[in-house]
């Protein structure tokens, strides 16, 4: 029977222990810098013994914090609450790396498409309308995204 160190993870396995990682920054456990090197780990990784070397110097996941309480008259500070975003719809579904892929398209078409109004106004009139040429490769990006929807829900 193969260890558990030597079996490999999964993105939600992954994303679990980059929230976690998050939580020990967000409590002082991790400076930016550590925090930043265990992350880039995190996510390049590929058995649990790779995620488990994460976080032999920090507490298990759960352990509650220790609880200062303030002198009398004095009111405790107040943790700001955490904020949730909803992650949703195809692109949630999808591997790192088709997610990174999408980025960089997004901000590709933003800065053409500031890069194409800067040059229209400064012209005094609206100039052949480029950024459409992008449209191109994000229809390919576009159906590798659909295909590998629809290899993942067919499993």
């Amino acid at each position: 029977m193969v260890e558990r160190s030597a079996l490999r993870v999964s993105d939600n396995e992954r994303q679990a222990a980059v929230d976690r990682l998050r939580l020990a920054h967000d409590e002082g456990r991790l400076d930016l810098e550590e925090y930043d090197r265990r992350l880039a780990a995190a996510y390049g990784s590929v058995t649990y013994g790779d995620l488990d070397r994460l976080f032999l110097d920090l507490p298990a996941a759960g352990t509650a914090s220790v609880v200062h309480r303030s002198p009398a008259g004095v009111p405790a500070p107040r943790r700001a609450a955490a904020v949730t975003v909803p992650v949703g719809g195809v692109l949630a579904r999808q591997p790192l790396a088709l997610k990174v892929l999408w980025t960089v398209y997004a901000s590709v078409v933003a800065i053409n498409l500031m890069v194409w109004l800067l040059v229209s106004l400064g012209n005094g009139d609206v100039v052949y309308f480029w950024p459409m040429w992008l449209l191109i490769p994000g229809a390919a990006l576009g159906t590798v995204t659909a295909a590998i929807d629809s290899h993942r829900r067919g499993r």
